[in-house]
């Protein structure tokens, strides 16, 4: 039986803390930062003055979610696929920084983008139909998360791309939190209930 591995459950214990702790250490450390009006990527950003600890930070999300692809075998494949796909792309983003806080970059822009979106879909590829699969890969939980996450990065995305919108920085927190808190709930319920089914056995 294919199971979810504890890599992958460590790393999704870890991975929620590690995403908002990053950012609120980061963000305490730069005096005069405003997470209301700037993104996660501003503290990665080159003239900022805790952009190694940011990077470290984005680093370490994306290697916890390759060890999430990696080990969680009770998700389809292409489910894994995309969140490799994910991590790969955190990886993108975290080298291609934003310059500096009033400009951007196209390749960041692309990569960050491109993991908002993965983020968002790799629920519907992680969908299993057999009447057993745990709740949150069952068809109908797999699907109402998908469309949530594509409204709130859609959304994102469009405020982020506005000088008129003023508050970009909470609404990438809410999208990224949201997904982070989604993967780490469905590997570490389904994890405690593989275990459950292995010793009634």
């Amino acid at each position: 039986m294919r199971r979810i591995e504890t890599p992958a459950f460590i790393a999704a214990v870890i991975g929620p803390f590690q995403s908002v702790g990053g950012w609120l250490l980061a963000g305490s450390l730069w005096p005069g930062y405003d997470p209301v009006t700037k993104t996660i990527s501003d503290l990665a950003a080159k003239d900022s003055p805790v952009w190694p600890l940011m990077s470290a930070f984005f680093l370490l999300g994306g290697t916890l979610t390759l060890l999430a692809a990696v080990y969680s075998k009770s998700f389809p494949m292409p489910g894994r696929v995309v969140l490799l796909l994910a991590a790969l792309a955190t990886y993108g983003l975290t080298i291609f920084q934003t310059p500096t806080q009033d400009t951007y970059s196209v390749a960041h822009r692309f990569f960050a983008a491109t993991a908002f979106v993965l983020w968002s879909i790799w629920p519907i590829f992680a969908t299993r139909r057999d009447p057993a699969a745990p709740m949150l890969l069952r068809p109908k939980a797999t699907i109402l998360a998908t469309g949530f996450f594509l409204l709130l990065a859609i959304w994102f995305l469009s405020v982020w791309t506005d000088p008129n919108f003023t508050a970009e920085g909470v609404a990438e927190r809410i999208l990224v939190t949201a997904q982070a808190l989604y993967m780490s709930l469905a590997i570490v319920l389904i994890w405690f209930e593989e275990r459950r089914l292995y010793t009634k056995q």
